[in-house]
């Protein structure tokens, strides 16, 4: 399995943060659609999928490990075996960009935009600190599930989870 770099985040306007990721896995962009797009393919990495539409304007409900909150909204963008996006009431606007590398390897361009529910410190790094670790988990997740080992979604205890959050948490400002 190859490492997952780590995700940026960025200010949008004053209530909004960016997260972005770029994973590349070795493996054709024909193999990592369904893994995104399909109820089976989500629930090896991502969420249960309880509504899936498979169409621009779609419908799509997802609900997290160990049957938490389902979250609803739409499919705002689709091109098929290139670009899904959700955007998803309580989580925001969630994009896959596919782009090929020769012929058995792609690029993810990941990004997820969203409005945090508590103020953060550090211009929003704090708070994007579990996003980032949470994406990062999943997509480790997600090369585990193409490798033919599907896995559930981390809970927020899990060590590996952890351990990236940290990574993330910006260091503590001297006094």
């Amino acid at each position: 399995m190859s490492p997952v770099s780590h995700g940026t985040s960025e200010s949008r306007g004053e209530d909004r943060r960016l997260l972005r990721f770029e994973p590349h896995l070795p493996h054709a962009y024909e193999t990592i659609w369904p893994a995104l797009t399909t109820p089976d393919g989500l629930r090896g990495w991502l969420a249960e999928a309880d509504v899936l539409e498979r169409h621009l304007g779609g419908a799509v409900t997802l609900r997290g490990p160990g049957g938490g909150p389902a979250l609803s909204g739409q499919i705002t963008a689709w091109d098929v075996e290139r670009v899904v996006e959700y955007t998803l009431s309580g989580l925001g606007r969630i994009r896959f960009h596919l782009e090929p590398v020769g012929t058995d390897s792609t690029v993810i361009r990941f990004s997820h935009e969203y409005t945090p529910d508590r103020p953060g410190s550090a211009g929003g790094r704090a708070v994007d600190a579990d996003h980032l670790a949470g994406w990062h988990r999943s997509f480790e997740l997600l090369e585990s599930a193409l490798e033919g080992h599907p896995a559930a979604p981390p809970a927020r205890t899990d060590p590996r989870l952890d351990a990236l959050r940290a990574s993330y948490t910006p260091p503590a400002a001297a006094a």
